[in-house]
């Protein structure tokens, strides 16, 4: 029925998860057991990135230093100066939120679960969105700190967070491959319908929490009306210059896919923890509500793109191409 009706189901089911998570959202010791579940749902996840990738595959992801570069000018450069263009239409506190969302390193497992989904450079994909990660754990703060005028730090203990949780079971893959990866390439599918299922735990866990912390009733209507435009105007200016960029420095189709993807996604798991520090008290469920607005939104739009670029028919060479 879907099908005739054009809606796909996917994202179908991602809008199904969002009204449940508003209308029975989680919480107390159910919020912290989904988060336990999600924490560990994404390690099981990098350790089958790791154990499909080929190591060849790894090191010519980790070698791609002009991939890594349209990334991390997208995240930290467009981003910032869209942000501060932004609050000059905004008043306090969104012009806040809006510019503290624009200076957070990308998503790294949204990045790569839709890169992978689109058939795109997943290697590059698992290095740019980690290395952005890594970088943003220190790189955030400082932004913001010049930005908006706000105190903080940043816990070294993120980056210990994010090398055992994605990185150690990514490199325990890799050891793994030799002897799994043939069987773990072989089951692509059911691996595929995890990722997804993984995305929609994360969906669901997220808005519960803005739900459950009453972030969704700091605004009016009208203010949030603004807002939602501010957001999908961020978005769509982000993937546009990830889709200019990747022509300009003429990429193939994969890393095309892995710089719209990953450079037009935004952490909300990086960016909850490090709101707590910059952020004191009561701001700091206004100051994260642009984020957990990008967020849906990023993940609703993205996914979208993801299928489109899955069933989109395969490149044909042109004559030219064929006597080269």
């Amino acid at each position: 029925m879907l099908t005739r009706l054009h809606i796909d189901p996917y994202i179908a089911a991602i809008l199904c998860t969002v009204g449940i998570a508003a209308m029975f959202p989680a919480s107390g010791d159910a919020s912290r057991i989904l988060h336990h579940a999600g924490a560990v749902a994404i390690t099981l996840l990098f350790f089958f990135y790791g154990a499909r990738l080929s190591t060849a595959q790894a090191l010519r992801g980790l070698r791609h230093w002009r991939l890594h570069a349209a990334i991390s000018s997208v995240t930290f450069v467009v981003f910032p100066v869209l942000g501060i263009a932004c609050s000059l239409f905004l008043d306090d506190p969104l012009s806040t939120g809006v510019v503290f969302l624009c200076v957070l390193p990308s998503t790294v497992q949204s990045s790569i679960t839709l890169t992978s989904i689109a058939g795109g450079n997943e290697a590059g994909a698992i290095c740019s969105a980690s290395l952005s990660n890594l970088v943003g754990v220190v790189l955030t703060p400082l932004m913001a700190a010049a930005l908006i005028s706000v105190e903080g730090g940043f816990s070294l203990g993120s980056i210990g967070d994010i090398t055992l949780r994605l990185l150690l079971p990514f490199l325990l893959g890799q050891a793994a491959q030799r002897w799994i990866g043939d069987q773990v390439r072989a089951r692509r599918k059911p691996l595929s319908l995890y990722d997804r299922g993984v995305i929609l735990l994360v969906v669901y866990t997220a808005f519960s929490q803005g739900v459950a912390s009453g972030v969704w009733d700091e605004l009016a209507p009208p203010e949030l009306g603004v807002l939602a435009l501010v957001t999908v105007g961020l978005l769509a200016v982000a993937l546009g210059a990830a889709g200019l960029l990747s022509r300009l420095a003429k990429f193939d189709d994969a890393d095309r896919i892995a710089v719209l993807f990953c450079g037009s996604q935004k952490s909300l798991a990086s960016g909850l923890p490090m709101a707590t520090v910059l952020f004191a008290g009561a701001s700091v469920s206004t100051a994260v509500l642009p984020l957990m607005l990008y967020h849906q939104l990023q993940l609703l739009v993205c996914s979208w793109l993801a299928q489109r670029y899955a069933i989109r028919p395969a490149h044909t060479p042109e004559p030219a191409e064929v006597t080269a």
